[in-house]
């Protein structure tokens, strides 16, 4: 009676969104939370020198900043989806964005190193669940034949966090203290949190597969593939992008004050990006993926040579920002589609790898960094290793759908 009840709760969603012709205002609702969890994630990436002074660390160390949020998501996705799997997915967004506002005051708050980490890594628990509950929201509410686009605006905020937000989040930096932006990303956790209360329609729990159907999803390849397609195919961005700032001020001798311009090219190329990608993927889903991750890694090799001229450097990152976010509305629709039995289980697994390949990719970053026969103008090339093999996993998976 449950599965009944939600089927036609499902379908009555449905064809008022139909007769509206239109995508519900209640996805915008998900797209400001994202917006502002996207910014929590991006902010202190132009901001690493500010903070390491200020806390007295090395760049280095910074930088685990970046990874340690990117582990808190990893791990937090089972623990909050299990933990708060009977919880209506409207509480349960009302939770996580309350969690992520409180976050944010402790990371503007924090008086050393180690409560921030601590403050980031609560942050990051509310943030892949929270991705993993607004897509599965999203496709619900959408038209059939416009679920990924119903993603993709959505996973919009997350791009305008990139296109904005870090760019914002620089400025107000450089321009008060690194815990400025912090005080703003929690406002704006505020605003959702109401928007959501208000905009949201209630929508109960589907009746939850056990624990073990739902990681059984894990025993089928085509699963663990599109999470290590989104793991590797992400991780080359985060190898460079973590330690932007440096590179543009040390290599492409950028101003201080210009990195955030620069990193607003970089941010409109992605909602470009994630726009095109969007509207590819709903005919084309495996050749816009794998194309997109294509070009992304070509144009990583590309910065190696491309960083040193600052207006070569612009175009390059627009192309690189629009290569990044087109593949992300196709990665997530394609896992939901191998694993359309345990949707939330597996959105939720997703936000983790796309987590784990901004761990990977910063961490990888920092031992080149660190490493003394190796400098920052290594990163584009061993990023586009990186982001290779998530091309050659895209193979792979076609050519087992092909056999199949």
């Amino acid at each position: 009676q449950i599965a009944v009840c939600d089927r036609e709760s499902d379908a009555h969603f449905r064809s008022r969104v139909h007769a509206m012709n239109r995508m519900p205002i209640a996805l915008w609702a998900l797209t400001l939370a994202s917006f502002g969890i996207g910014t929590t994630e991006l902010v202190p990436m132009g901001l690493l020198p500010s903070i390491a002074e200020d806390l007295k660390v090395s760049l280095f160390a910074a930088g685990l900043l970046i990874t340690g949020y990117a582990l808190g998501v990893v791990i937090g996705v089972p623990l909050v989806s299990i933990i708060f799997s009977r919880i209506s997915r409207k509480n349960l967004l009302l939770l996580l964005v309350g969690g992520f506002a409180i976050g944010n005051l402790l990371c503007a708050w924090a008086p050393n190193y180690t409560v921030l980490m601590i403050a980031r890594v609560i942050c990051a628990f509310m943030h892949g669940t929270f991705f993993g509950e607004s897509y599965v929201v999203a496709v619900k509410l959408a038209p059939t034949n416009k679920q990924t686009s119903a993603l993709a605006l959505v996973a919009a905020g997350l791009t305008l966090s990139t296109v904005l937000g870090a760019p914002l989040g620089t400025y107000l930096g450089l321009a008060y203290n690194w815990r400025m932006p912090f005080y703003v990303i929690a406002g704006i956790g505020v605003i959702a949190f109401v928007a959501i209360a208000l905009l949201v329609p209630s929508m109960k729990q589907e009746q939850v597969a056990s624990l073990r159907k739902q990681v059984g999803v894990l025993r089928r390849p085509q699963v663990v593939l599109a999470l290590m397609m989104t793991v590797f195919g992400i991780g080359g961005v985060f190898t460079v992008l973590t330690y932007i700032t440096p590179m543009l001020e040390q290599i492409t001798r950028v101003a201080s004050r210009d990195v955030s311009v620069i990193l607003l090219i970089y941010g409109i190329g992605t909602l470009v990006g994630n726009i095109v990608g969007a509207k590819l993927a709903d005919r084309w889903l495996i050749p816009t993926l794998l194309g997109a991750l294509i070009v992304l890694a070509v144009v990583l090799s590309s910065l190696t040579f491309i960083i040193h001229n600052p207006i070569a450097t612009i175009i390059t990152f627009f192309i690189w920002g629009g290569s990044a976010f087109a593949s992300i509305p196709p990665l997530q629709m394609h896992i939901l589609e191998k694993a359309s039995d345990a949707p939330q289980f597996v959105s939720g697994l997703n936000v983790a790898a796309f987590n784990m390949g901004n761990a990977l990719g910063a961490f990888l970053g920092g031992i080149v960094i660190e490493n003394p026969s190796l400098h920052l103008s290594a990163l584009p090339w061993v990023a586009a290793l990186v982001t290779f093999i998530g091309v050659f996993l895209t193979l792979v998976s076609l050519r087992i759908d092909k056999k199949l």
